[in-house]
C-alpha cells in the first residue's frame, strides 16, 4: 500500500513502529522490548479501519530494515511477527 508512514519511537529498552495511513486516524502499531541485541516483538495491532491495507506487513518489514541496518536480532513473540517469519524464510538469519 502506498502513502503509509511509519514512525519509529523508543529507547535502548522498549519502542515501538507507527503507521499512519492517509485519511484516517486509527494508527497501526508494532511494540518491542530489549533483551541485549534482541528484540522482542511482543505485539501488532492494526486497527478494523485501516486493516486489509497491508499495514502490519509494512511495520513488520521496518522492523526487519532496521535489523539489517543496525545489526540486531528479532524474537518474534507475536503470532503475527512469528507468520512473517515462516512466510519469508530469507529473514531466517534474523530471528534470534
Amino acid at each position: 500500500m502506498t502513502g503509509v508512514t511509519i514512525t519509529r519511537h523508543g529507547d535502548c529498552a522498549k519502542g515501538e513502529y507507527l503507521a499512519n495511513v492517509p485519511g484516517s486516524s486509527a494508527i497501526g502499531q508494532l511494540t518491542w522490548v530489549q533483551n541485549g541485541n534482541v528484540r522482542i516483538a511482543d505485539h501488532t495491532l492494526v486497527p478494523p479501519e485501516i486493516g486489509g491495507r497491508g499495514v502490519a506487513a509494512q511495520l513488520v518489514e521496518a522492523l526487519i530494515a532496521d535489523a539489517r541496518e543496525q545489526g540486531f536480532r528479532i524474537d518474534p513473540v507475536c503470532s503475527y511477527i512469528d507468520a512473517a517469519f515462516r512466510r519469508h524464510p530469507e529473514w531466517a538469519d534474523l530471528r534470534a
